[in-house]
């Protein structure tokens, strides 16, 4: 039977490179992003073309509302959420030094990057216990390298991210007597619409040997990681923690 996949911010990034290798193996796709529909068709009817059933979710994870709104959708037309890839986030509008940080950017990066996961995936994995079925579920979340490593440019940024990895161990634990894995997956330096600022940058320093593997990442990188564990690759390994940064944070002499 084949899987209903709700992907927060999958219209873009890496999102959208979950989104394709997800397409490929014929899982029922609800993409999420906050762009409206006309902006994002020429997206929705690419990843049509793989023969999977495609619909956008429009709307903001850190409105309750529009979350309501997102798993309404998602259900009108596919009955059942068999999993939650917790993708959407963003940065800071302005990378400003952690003794420079304003609280509107705090709480603007945390209501979309936390709280609007934290809750969304209430909802979803409430959903998941009460319709249980023979298709196994799971949630996965996409944290960050900077859930362990600090920058001081973006430390509201960092914590997010920190915090997701939390929300893992917690939702792991919590749905572990209902057969429900949770994971999180890490990526490094990923070339996506919210690298793009400072991609020459990350460029220059992974060919001084930043990363070992001597490139940038691509989100298909870490739609294949999403996709192994779609497949139930990992069926024992609930809470764990799967890093796709090309060895970046790998500890070297």
């Amino acid at each position: 039977m084949t899987k209903n996949v709700l992907i927060t911010g999958g219209s873009r990034g890496i999102g959208l490179g979950i989104a394709k290798e997800l397409a490929k193996i014929g899982c029922n796709l609800a993409i999420n992003g906050v762009r409206p529909l006309e902006q994002v068709t020429s997206v929705i009817e690419e990843l049509s073309q793989f023969g999977t059933q495609v619909i956008y979710c429009q709307g903001d994870i850190s409105s309750a509302i529009d979350r309501d709104k997102i798993i309404t959708a998602t259900l009108q037309n596919f009955k059942q959420i068999h999993v939650l890839v917790n993708n959407a986030g963003i940065a800071p509008k302005k990378r400003l030094d952690l003794l420079e940080t304003t609280e509107e950017s705090y709480n603007i990066v945390m209501d979309i990057n936390l709280k609007g996961t934290f809750f969304l995936t209430q909802k979803v994995a409430n959903h998941m216990i009460a319709t249980s079925s023979d298709i196994d579920s799971c949630i996965i979340n996409i944290s960050s390298i900077s859930a362990a490593m600090a920058s001081i440019n973006r430390g509201e940024y960092c914590i997010s991210k920190a915090g997701m990895s939390m929300l893992t161990k917690l939702y792991a634990t919590r749905l572990g007597e209902h057969n429900i894995p949770v994971y999180e997956i890490q990526p490094g330096i990923i070339e996506t619409d919210m690298t793009s600022a400072v991609l020459e940058k990350y460029q220059k320093i992974v060919k001084e040997g930043l990363n070992i593997q001597p490139r940038l990442g691509k989100p298909e990188d870490v739609g294949k990681a999403v996709l192994a564990l779609v497949e139930g690759k990992f069926p024992y390994s609930t809470g764990q923690v799967l890093v796709v940064d090309g060895g970046l944070t790998l500890p070297r002499l």
